[in-house]
């Protein structure tokens, strides 16, 4: 029975995955069909299938996560583990949202940030940027996720 029960949600995990691969690679053909066909359309799907994507992908992490901690075949350290990677991920979700938020609050007509261990990645849209609005971005991601050292911060424009 304990093989059974891993075996469903396995299967409903890779059905899952299907199924949303799916949706995403409709959902961006018919963004980029439908788009007006301007200057703006490519940054515009940028932005907005990076933001499916990674919404998909951190889906099917919690997805994970909570069949980890529902299954009754997991031990309490497994469990323990996927709560906390769980929590970790909820809390990289929120830095993200609010440096991206400030980042657009300075001006920026749409930003995508990315956290890892070391590192974080601002792509923002702009044709280029200058030092003060570089310093602007890097101040943001410096205060909120305390990062002290520059090398870490990388800042790409997009238009």
């Amino acid at each position: 029975m304990k093989k059974r029960t891993k075996i469903i949600i396995l299967s409903a995990m890779v059905l899952l995955l299907g199924v949303t691969g799916y949706l995403n690679v409709v959902l961006n053909n018919s963004i980029t069909n439908s788009g007006n066909q301007n200057d703006t359309t490519p940054t515009l799907s940028y932005f907005a299938s990076y933001r499916n994507e990674r919404e998909s992908t951190r889906d099917q992490e919690m997805l994970y996560y909570d069949a980890i901690i529902a299954s009754s075949t997991s031990s309490e350290a497994a469990v323990k583990a996927a709560e906390e990677g769980r929590l970790n991920l909820v809390r990289q979700m929120d830095k993200e949202l609010v440096v991206e938020g400030l980042i657009k609050a300075k001006g920026f007509a749409d930003c995508v940030v990315t956290i890892s261990d070391q590192n974080v990645n601002a792509v923002v849209k702009a044709k280029q940027l200058n030092s003060s609005e570089v310093a602007s971005v890097v101040s943001i991601i410096q205060n909120q996720l305390g990062i002290g050292s520059i090398e870490n911060i990388k800042i790409i424009p997009i238009e």
